[in-house]
């Protein structure tokens, strides 16, 4: 496989000098992945944990927005496929040293598509000393954590959008109709597209560290560390070898700390750097941020092409109206700037007897050029700038092989939604220079994508928007809370971190970095 040409712009000479992933500003720390996967949805995603946590001997660590122990991660083994409850009670029989522990969303029960009373009341499956599952209540008023994790004996991690809950296995051929993809009382749901990236290697230290955080503060309790052990399936083939990858979070302002907004300053970095390509896959497309950065991007004369794929449409009625109203009036304002035609922007189809299936794109990813791919949790929503927690990895191409592989997962991705083998994609944008221009000639087939069509109308944001997806934690509201916390509670003080090594030492120094 042969990588684009290098062009000359910005992002050629962000990448020489690598100064893209900026330990400090745009992530905590970059480290190196021994080896790193990008796995396209949740069927690949779910049957290489399913290996992997049938290898954990010490510690699995689940860091969650939502967990429903009720779904099995392999449906296409059929019955001797268990439950993910099942599976992690008979783990725990099975190792006597091995520890479970679950941190989710303290309002998940309300607002996440698993089960409420198992996570506030507990199951029989959870009925064990060395199984511990906690609710997240160390939170601002009106945010989630939203970070998904999963940490394989300190050794290897799975980071992305997926959390281990109803309504995400699916397939890549995302078929309308799939007898597999069901609830546990057996009603169907939608197709859904998602991502996830798994490392190994001396990344997993500041991943883990994220995870160590955010149990100290929920739970009151350090995690002690785990020797490090080869835990890479040995069936999954990687994607990347020794490639640096930055770690970014956002942590909102909270209990006096200040907030940390490195996913966001990523996600306005690695734009900016674009020369020739920018690729979204997105389940929001609404950060008022993206108005003047993209902005700017559109009116440069000589700036890359921007490709987003998002869902027609959103769920449910809030959704409808905030995130959906505000994309079609981001879109608009971008459209009028857009003087070269530079902006494309298509949902996925599903092809059905009598019309197209919606297809939920529920990723969170970018691809600049051939330099640089980045995935996580942080959508391009308000919400994501500084006032739900997130977690996101970002490679950064460091050599031809790196480069090749970057642009090797984006025309897998897009070979997906046009149902096209990857082979045809990457010769496509060579033969037409360009991947709009790719997409435009390839999209034949009755599965594909479709141009967002959003007419006529506003472009100033949906009323409502400061208080439905805000960037930020409210002032007064916090300032209440904390008020009513030290009348009410005294505030248990944080416990100093058992472990030594340096990534791990930096961490706390960051979390109090001035934004």
């Amino acid at each position: 496989m042969q990588s684009e040409p290098e062009a000359p712009g910005t992002a050629g000479a962000a990448h020489k000098s690598g100064n893209i992933l900026i330990p400090g500003r745009n992530c905590f720390a970059v480290e190196t992945a021994r080896r790193a996967a990008l796995l396209i949805d949740a069927e690949a995603y779910f049957a290489t944990l399913d290996q992997v946590l049938r290898k954990a001997t010490r510690s699995i660590v689940i860091i969650g927005w939502d967990f429903d122990a009720r779904i099995r991660l392999c449906p296409q083994d059929g019955d001797d496929a268990p439950r993910l409850g099942e599976l992690l009670r008979s783990l725990v029989e099975e190792r006597p040293e091995l520890e479970v522990r679950i941190l989710i969303w303290s309002l998940a029960a309300v607002h996440a598509p698993g089960a409420a009373l198992p996570l506030i009341l507990g199951e029989k499956w959870q009925d064990h000393p060395r199984i511990h599952l906690s609710l997240d209540t160390n939170h601002p008023f009106h945010a989630a954590h939203h970070q998904k994790l999963v940490i394989i004996d300190d050794s290897l991690a799975f980071v992305g959008g997926m959390d281990l809950t109803l309504e995400r296995w699916d397939t890549t051929r995302h078929e309308a109709q799939d007898p597999l993809r069901r609830h546990p009382d057996g009603t169907p749901y939608d197709p859904v597209h998602d991502l996830q990236l798994v490392v190994d290697g001396p990344v997993v230290r500041p991943i883990v560290e994220v995870a160590r955080e955010r149990w100290r503060d929920a739970v009151g309790e350090d995690i002690p560390p785990q020797p490090a052990a080869e835990r890479w399936p040995v069936e999954l083939a990687p994607d990347f070898t020794d490639v640096p990858v930055g770690v970014a979070r956002t942590l909102p302002r909270l209990n006096g700390e200040i907030a940390v907004e490195e996913s966001a300053r990523l996600t306005e970095d690695v734009l900016r750097s674009a020369s020739r390509t920018i690729y979204i896959e997105a389940q929001y497309f609404t950060a008022k941020r993206l108005r003047r950065i993209l902005g700017d991007i559109l009116q440069r004369p000589d700036g890359p092409e921007v490709v987003v794929v998002c869902t027609q449409k959103a769920n449910g009625i809030i959704e409808r109206f905030i995130m959906g109203a505000n994309r079609e009036r981001l879109l608009r304002s971008l459209k009028r700037l857009d003087r070269d035609n530079r902006l494309h922007v298509y949902h996925p189809t599903i092809p059905e007897d009598g019309g197209d299936h919606r297809l939920l794109v529920h990723a969170k990813l970018i691809i600049i050029d051939d330099t640089l791919l980045r995935i996580g949790s942080s959508n391009l929503n308000n919400r994501s700038v500084g006032l739900d927690s997130e977690c996101d990895l970002a490679v950064e191409a460091d050599r031809p092989e790196t480069r090749a592989a970057i642009l090797g997962c984006r025309d897998r991705l897009v070979a997906e939604h046009l149902d096209v083998d990857p082979a045809l994609v990457r010769a496509a944008t060579r033969r037409e220079g360009g991947l709009s221009r790719a997409i435009d000639r390839l999209n034949r087939h009755p599965r594909g994508l479709r141009t967002m069509d959003v007419g006529p109308g506003p472009t100033h944001s949906f009323p409502g928007t400061r208080l439905l997806d805000p960037e930020r934690p409210f002032r007064l509201v916090e300032r209440l809370r904390r008020l009513l916390g030290r009348i009410f509670h005294r505030r248990r003080p944080r416990p100093q971190s058992t472990t030594s090594e340096k990534p791990n030492s930096r961490l706390p120094r960051a979390r109090g970095r001035r934004k």
